[in-house]
């Protein structure tokens, strides 16, 4: 099994479509007991919310956000967890919304120097 993800900083390696998470989004993830968290934000996200459980490898959660354009959404997310070459963790992340219509894959991985709040 890869680390824990709990105190890590990670990040979108591509953008997605406007007004979805991009390489300027930010998760701070929390693990403990099988169980994961984050809170995220940047780009045409404002504020963001992920809750679910790890078994292994695999993540399993839902996502709740609220956009610049004041709009909401929300959706369900299956990830797998593994380390890049360098060592960083890295997500396969497989989405659906659930708020929309809408589904695709994403890669996020580790960071070691989040953006400054005046960056995004």
């Amino acid at each position: 099994m890869a680390r824990s993800l709990d105190g890590l900083v990670l990040a979108p390696v591509a953008d997605q479509a406007p007004g979805q998470v991009g390489t300027r989004t930010r998760f701070a993830y929390h693990e403990e007991n099988g169980r994961i968290w984050a809170t995220y934000e940047g780009g045409d996200v404002v504020q963001g919310h992920l809750v679910g459980t790890r078994f292994g490898d695999r993540l399993d959660f839902r996502y709740v956000q609220l956009k610049t354009d004041g709009t909401t959404s929300s959706g369900h997310c299956v990830s797998v967890v593994s380390e890049s070459s360098d060592g960083r963790v890295r997500l396969d992340e497989t989405w659906e919304w659930e708020s929309q219509t809408g589904s695709g894959t994403s890669v996020v991985e580790e960071i070691t120097c989040p953006l400054d709040r005046h960056d995004r």
